[in-house]
C-alpha cells in the first residue's frame, strides 16, 4: 500500500495558490482514479483506493503547511506504511513553473512543509515530486508569492505540472521509481 501526500493548505482559502500544488495533485490524483477524499482523520482528509492495481491512500493533511509531517506521520504508524512506499509531492520556487522533478531522497530545503515531513519521520529517504512554481517576476514577499491566488493564464502552466506530477505517480506505482525518474526528469 502506498501512501501518497500532497502537502498545501487547507482548501478552498488556499485553493489556486502555488503553495497548494500538492494538494491540487491530491485533487487529480483522484479524478483520474476514482477515489473519493472525503474522509477525515489523522488531521488530514484523505481517501483509499488503487492505482495501477495497487492499494493507495490519497492524503491531504489539514494542519497547514508547517506542520504536515504530523498527519503523514499518523497515517503512516495507523496503516503501517514503510518509507519506501511514501510519495510526498510539493511546491518549489527553484524550478521552472510547470516543470516536475521526481528524487528518492533528499532534503527540505527553503520548504517547511518538507522541514516539518522530515523531522517527524527522522528520516529524508522518501520519494518526493516538486512541482516548479518559479521565482517571482517582480519584486514580492516569498511567502506573499505562494500564497496569493494564481491568475487563469498563469495557473494553465501550473496545471501541466500537476498533470505531469499525477502522470509520475501511477508511473512510480507501476515501474518503481528509478524507471520514473528515467521518465520525467
Amino acid at each position: 500500500m502506498y501512501l501518497i501526500v500532497g502537502l498545501g493548505n487547507p482548501e478552498p482559502e488556499y485553493s489556486y495558490t502555488r503553495h497548494n500544488m500538492g494538494f491540487s495533485t491530491i485533487n487529480e490524483l483522484a479524478k483520474r482514479n476514482n477515489i473519493d477524499v472525503n474522509k477525515s482523520k489523522f488531521n488530514a482528509l484523505y481517501g483509499l483506493g488503487t492505482i495501477n492495481n495497487e492499494k493507495v491512500i490519497l492524503l491531504k493533511p489539514q494542519t497547514y503547511m508547517n506542520l504536515s509531517g504530523k498527519a503523514i506521520r499518523e497515517a503512516m504508524d495507523f496503516y503501517k506504511i514503510e518509507l519506501d512506499k511514501l510519495i510526498v509531492i510539493y511546491d518549489d520556487l527553484d524550478i521552472e513553473e510547470g516543470i516536475i522533478k521526481l528524487r528518492k531522497k533528499g532534503g527540505a530545503g527553503t520548504h517547511n512543509g518538507m522541514k516539518s515531513v522530515i523531522s517527524e519521520l527522522h528520516s529524508q529517504d522518501f520519494v518526493r515530486i516538486r512541482i516548479g512554481i518559479g521565482v517571482p517576476k517582480k519584486q514580492i514577499d516569498l511567502a506573499d508569492y505562494v500564497l496569493e491566488k494564481v491568475q487563469k493564464k498563469d495557473y494553465e502552466i501550473l496545471e501541466s505540472g500537476i498533470i505531469s506530477a499525477s502522470k509520475a505517480v501511477e508511473e512510480i506505482i507501476k515501474v518503481g521509481i528509478d524507471n520514473a525518474m528515467n521518465k520525467f526528469n
